[in-house]
């Protein structure tokens, strides 16, 4: 054979495998193909068609096994238990729906070899920063996408917030170098999966089809070359999944699967949105009921997890996704809205399949103690085991932009970081911990701190050196700010230069201001810095209780050690390094990260007013 039948072959295997092909086009299987080689050898697929509750299904090739054969309480669905041997090789398998004694459907299923190393895949860790983008809102690399046919939304008007604004994939694609050259490793996109709603589509999280990209961001196969062409540059694609809910807009709503398919049937009942209700000891079970059985808003129907085909559905499509795009983690929205029992099951599920996988859940909590519920190998008062290895420390977020503006005190002001980093007794891994100074659903940190620079760069000093894992918001490097309102279409403004004709151009540097290029460049030297310090990528860390406005901490290793002294006055201060001894050799020398300059560490340490001076220990 010939290299061009070859090739063209293997064009025609790639083609029907992304497609589960059948005779009839009515007929639809999610999900659309599997893998050889996963550790679970078991796959529930969803097979949808007009009246196909009674057919019976047959699969004639060896390697893959029909188990059982669920019915629906829609005529429209089955759900079909099958096994992939360990005895299956890599190519088609033909799964037959016969009624009456009649082929009514034949669907060319297709099991692929996974990715070399797949399984053991690296994630992102705290050797990673990562940075977080509202795909609308970030760059146009393709308008001819802006608008589609088969969606509700049809407008693209950059003048109304809450519109979508045309961003999409290649407008990423496009910029992953700036984003490599900044010193970012990981990038986390809001979803990007299918919401056809009629307004307000832009954000991602109103799910409406959980195995397509929404067509105005790009296809399936452009994700793919995503996260491909990211990894090529050594950054890591996390991907935001949503396990508590769909968007109105789904199929699912006009034909439930199941009667119970959606909490409250189709009807909005809303969340008490009582978080803590998960674990309180003295909680009531109404309480609990209406916090994960309620919608969190009218437009998304809350998904019933004690469902086990609902459960499994999910589980697999977040497989399905992992293995498909090769994806270098996950972050979960709404974690605490979910069943236990259901988020431990997909933990494992995932964890099974890629041990190393990082998944950090979103739990908006003050308190440590409620966040820190729901880690990995937390030990529980009431029994529960996590299976999630990290959460979003948003008592630290909360904790910084506090210290940062407020008076100091005995109980104000910096100490309220050196509190909050206190309480790291109640996490299995703070370490773990996915620290940021905001995200895409509070106020831009520059509007949080008043639009004060110096303010500004301590947060940034702050949230690259401290314990965890760093997540910066697109824009946070151009003194993004949302001065007129609170309003989340606001503070998801236009990233610069990421449309044609754009006045200013973050990439290029074109009509830069002063301060936006200044912000840019700190924080890239910054980063850069960050990724080769093993101490701050690896190391443990020590802190100082806050006196007189100076809050000072060290990160270290056994090669490797970073001080931070953070300086809130508005003079400049002289640190005695005495009181730092037991860390601080009196013969050490320090490197400003900052300067590259290299001093004796003498008597004092002089730290400039309303600043953070970050040094290595040589």
């Amino acid at each position: 054979m010939n290299q061009f039948m070859k090739n063209l072959l293997f064009f025609l295997f790639l083609l029907t495998s992304l497609n589960g092909i059948s005779q009839d086009k009515s007929i639809k299987v999610e999900p659309m193909n599997w893998w050889v080689g996963m550790k679970n050898p078991n796959l529930q697929l969803v097979i949808q068609g007009d009246q196909i509750k009674t057919a019976q299904v047959k699969s004639p090739k060896a390697g893959l096994s029909i188990i059982q054969v669920h019915q629906a309480d829609s005529p429209n669905y089955l759900f079909v238990d099958v096994r992939i041997e360990k005895s299956a090789k890599v190519g088609i398998y033909p799964i037959q729906l016969f009624q009456h004694g009649k082929l009514i459907a034949s669907i060319s299923y297709a099991l692929q070899a996974r990715e070399p190393g797949s399984s053991s895949r690296e994630s992102y860790s705290a050797k990673d920063v990562i940075y977080l983008i509202t795909p609308d809102r970030f760059a146009n690399g393709d308008p001819s996408n802006d608008v589609h046919p088969s969606m509700m939304e049809k407008e693209i008007n950059r003048s109304n917030i809450y519109s979508r604004h045309g961003g999409d994939i290649q407008g990423i694609i496009d910029r992953l170098d700036y984003l490599k050259k900044m010193g970012y490793t990981a990038i986390w996109n809001m979803p990007l999966l299918e919401n056809d709603q009629k307004v307000q589509s832009y954000h991602g999280y109103s799910i409406t089809n959980h195995y397509q990209i929404d067509p105005r961001f790009g296809s399936n196969e452009k994700f793919k070359e995503l996260c491909e062409e990211a990894k090529k540059r050594g950054i890591k694609v996390i991907s935001d999944i949503v396990l508590n809910h769909i968007g109105s807009g789904h199929h699912w709503m006009k034909d439930l699967p199941f009667k119970n398919w959606i909490n409250h049937g189709t009807q909005f009942v809303s969340t008490n949105h009582r978080r803590e209700s998960q674990q309180d000891p003295h909680s009531s079970k109404a309480d609990l009921k209406s916090q994960v059985d309620g919608w969190f808003v009218p437009s998304m129907p809350d998904l019933n997890q004690n469902n086990p085909f609902l459960a499994k559905y999910i589980i697999q499509n977040t497989i399905w996704w992992i293995e498909y795009a090769g994806l270098g983690g996950l972050r979960i929205d709404t974690y605490p809205y979910s069943e236990k029992k259901f988020s431990n099951a997909w933990t494992m599920a995932v964890a099974q399949e890629y041990p190393n996988m990082n998944m950090v859940g979103e739990e908006w909590s003050l308190n440590p103690i409620i966040p820190s519920y729901w880690q990995k190998g937390k030990i529980n008062p009431d029994g529960y085991r996590s299976g999630l290895p990290s959460l979003m420390d948003f008592p630290l977020q909360n904790a910084i932009q506090e210290a940062l503006n407020e008076p100091e005190s005995w109980n104000q002001g910096l100490m309220k970081i050196y509190s909050v980093i206190s309480s790291d007794i109640v996490y299995a891994d703070p370490y773990n911990l996915v620290i940021f100074l905001d995200n895409h659903d509070m106020s831009r940190f520059y509007t949080q701190v008043k639009e004060d620079n110096d303010l500004f760069k301590m947060g940034l000093s702050l949230i690259c050196t401290l314990r965890g894992i760093p997540q910066i918001y697109y824009g946070t490097e151009l003194n993004f700010a949302n001065p007129k309102s609170n309003e989340h279409g606001e503070i998801r403004k236009d990233f610069l230069g990421g449309w044609p004709g754009d006045a200013q151009d973050a990439v290029s540097g074109k009509q830069l201001k002063a301060q936006e290029k200044n912000t840019q460049e700190y924080l890239a030297k910054l980063l850069n810095w960050r990724k080769g310090n093993e101490a701050v990528t690896q190391g443990k860390m020590m802190h100082f209780a806050p006196k007189n406005g100076i809050y000072t901490y060290f990160r270290y290793t056994e090669k490797s050690k970073v001080m931070v002294i953070v300086n809130k006055n508005a003079h400049e201060s002289l640190i005695d390094p005495t009181w730092y001894r037991e860390i601080l050799p009196a013969q050490a020398k320090l490197k400003d990260v900052m300067s590259g300059q290299i001093s004796n560490l003498g008597n004092s340490i002089k730290v400039a007013p309303k600043s953070a001076l970050i040094v290595e220990v040589l």
